[in-house]
């Protein structure tokens, strides 16, 4: 369904298998203050989640630093120190309570390095492009092949940092003027070799980046790369350039965020962040340039604050993903106001500076018409009295009941509809496994909740897109959970194989040799279940090590058991074929392998179902997700998503 106020702003998109729930990305906004290590402190967490709870489909945290000597002034978070990963963590869960995509800006600031944060000795390292004076008076040394294949690393590192502390998606920045951008710029990259020159030889490094990251976080961790469309500089590369250099990205990353100019020119300064005095979406032509030459999808900026503008804006094939950052302080809620016909009550930024003006003097978040800015956190509790919704919850799992339980703790009219005759979701499957019954307990618990919070609750009833629009609900919170991963193996359809679904039951409905085909958390304890039962276990995992999702001290536990077990474990080992004989592997010296088997047990992982899920948007003024529909993981996700959603109400 589509809404029926911005159905172009409002509808969601899927970037290398990660889905937006809209298309207002928060484009990075940077920390003016983190603690004495530079890491992330409770008020920032609560100043990027502040600008995530109102609607955004993402929230990027600015100026990720991946090398030390790529630091402009004294507070920018240090990727490069893996002690960042605590409060890194913190922050992605923070967006991830009100399903917002947490993004990581990737950064380095070359010539520009150590200017604010360092006074020039013998032992400043300043590296860019050329041997130069900087605009600080500093010398710059030019890189050597060696240097760029450092910062190359860096930045894998930095990504790979950003992924292992849920970070969905990361942004290379090569535009404004960073590193990347000064060896893209014919006015500052003078080189002479391979790096320098041409067009081809500007863009290697930004290209070996972008190959460096895939190679350290697999192809479907999402990239985006955000560039200046012109630099807008005397002499600099103009739009014609820009979008050579766009085709050259083309493909290799997943988005192409289409900025504008160099920050460290004045005049260019107030266009790259549009000041009062310019037309808002002033950049949105460079965007709309880009799009007519690529296929990855483009994403546009430039003083926005109207959602109607935006919707033109995609509408017209100008772009497919709006981004905003100064909006996002004036009001965090407009992307909510805006898809419930509430447009009329958002708060517009006016491009006072204010923001700017108090980050750069006192290093503080600040907005002229948002109290709340720099205060995020002494706010974060401070929720207002509930004003009574009706609220349909469609998915009977843990997140789904905890959204209910919470929802109608705040004083709503919740109504919890389940297609099963049962509610617990895949947590039904616990109940016959002694060492997850206290698993099981818990729905039981939740349950009991649900009764004494008075949540009518409807079993055996499947929604679909349709009853939900005619429940006339305020709130529709979707918590449908995940369907199973079926790899593409040759026989998987025949009897022999069956779904988790066949441990809902006292007595398994499996043979005496079972192969478990995935070798990942859910494989490897159903595999010890059934060894209890005294089945002939099998596991067969892709991977290099079976567990490998398990935190350390439950797998140091599992593998206690399986060491002393007749449990059989190969890694390194792909499904070929099933067979009436049981499932034909090639293992990791690559030969050919029938493991015989009686049943053969899926354990491949769940997927959310997209197009199910998607179906729901704007069958009411507000629609959430909650739990594995967002993205499968562990009940800890699907609690905290419930929760924290059923707040946002």
């Amino acid at each position: 369904m589509e809404n029926q106020y911005f159905p172009h702003l409002a509808s969601p998109i899927t970037i290398n298998g990660l889905t937006f729930k809209n298309r207002i990305f928060g484009a990075p906004m940077s920390n003016p203050e983190l603690d004495a290590e530079c890491h992330m402190r409770k008020e920032e967490i609560a100043f990027h989640e502040n600008r995530a709870r109102g609607g955004l489909a993402s929230v990027c945290i600015g100026l990720g630093i991946v090398d030390p000597v790529g630091r402009t002034h004294t507070k920018e978070i240090t990727l490069y120190d893996r002690m960042s990963l605590p409060s890194l963590k913190e922050a992605a869960n923070a967006m991830h309570h009100h399903n917002c995509n947490a993004v990581m800006e990737l950064a380095h600031g070359g010539k520009y390095g150590n200017a604010r944060s360092q006074k020039e000795s013998e032992y400043a390292a300043i590296l860019g492009p050329n041997d130069e004076v900087n605009p600080e008076g500093l010398r710059v040394t030019a890189m050597t092949e060696q240097d760029i294949f450092h910062a190359a690393d860096a930045f894998a590192e930095g990504a790979k940092l950003a992924q292992d502390a849920g970070f969905d998606m990361v942004l290379v920045h090569g535009g404004h003027g960073w590193l990347l951008g000064q060896f893209m710029s014919p006015t500052m990259n003078h080189r002479t070799d391979r790096w320098g020159g041409s067009l081809e030889n500007r863009m290697r490094f930004p290209l070996l980046v972008i190959e460096k990251i895939r190679e350290k976080c697999g192809p479907r961790f999402p990239i985006e790369y955000r560039m200046s469309g012109a630099e807008l500089i005397q002499g600099g590369y103009t739009i014609e350039e820009g979008v050579k250099m766009a085709e050259m990205l083309d493909g290799k990353v997943d988005i192409i965020h289409v900025s504008a100019g160099v920050h460290e020119d004045p005049d260019a300064f107030v266009v790259t962040h549009p000041s009062m005095f310019i037309e808002h979406g002033c950049n949105v032509y460079l965007a709309a340039e880009v799009k007519k030459h690529v296929k990855t999808p483009v994403a546009t900026l430039g003083g926005l604050n109207d959602p109607a503008m935006m919707e033109e804006i995609l509408a017209s094939g100008k772009a497919d993903i709006i981004e905003i950052a100064r909006q996002s302080l004036c009001d965090p809620y407009f992307p909510e106001k805006a898809f419930s016909g509430h447009a009329d009550d958002i708060t517009k930024c006016c491009r006072c500076f204010t923001c700017f003006y108090n980050y750069l003097t006192n290093r503080t978040f600040c907005c002229a018409f948002n109290p709340v800015i720099g205060n995020e956190l002494e706010n974060k509790s401070a929720f207002p009295p509930a004003k009574h919704k009706t609220v349909a919850v469609i998915g009977g799992g843990p997140g789904g009941m905890e959204a209910a339980i919470t929802a109608a703790r705040r004083g709503h009219d919740v109504t919890l509809y389940e297609k099963n005759d049962r509610l617990g979701g895949q947590l039904l499957a616990e109940q016959y496994i002694p060492f997850k019954q206290d698993m099981y307990n818990f729905v039981k618990v939740l349950e009991g909740r649900l009764a004494s919070e008075y949540v009518k609750v409807e079993t055996g009833v499947e929604m679909t897109p349709e009853k939900a629009a005619a429940l006339h609900a305020d709130v529709v919170i979707v918590a449908a959970g995940a369907k199973p991963l079926i790899p593409p193996v040759d026989g998987i359809d025949k009897d022999i194989v069956s779904g988790l679904d066949a441990l809902h039951h006292e007595e398994p409905q499996l043979g005496q040799r079972v192969v478990i085909l995935g070798g990942g958390l859910v494989g490897a304890e159903v595999g010890i279940y059934l060894d209890q039962l005294g089945k002939d276990v099998t596991i067969v995992e892709m991977k290099d090590d079976w567990a490998a999702d398990a935190y350390f001290m439950h797998k140091n536990a599992m593998n206690i058991y399986v060491r002393d077990s007749d449990i059989k474990i190969y890694c390194k080992t792909t499904a070929k074929a099933v067979t009436d004989e049981g499932l034909l592997v090639t293992t990791e010296d690559g030969s050919e392998k029938l493991l015989a088997a009686d049943s053969i047990l899926l354990a491949t992982g769940m997927r959310a179902d997209r197009d199910f899920i998607d179906s729901f948007y704007n069958t009411a003024p507000r629609v959430f997700e909650v739990g594995d529909c967002i993205r499968p993981g562990r009940v800890l996700e699907a609690v905290q998503t419930g929760y924290y959603r059923a707040l946002d109400i």
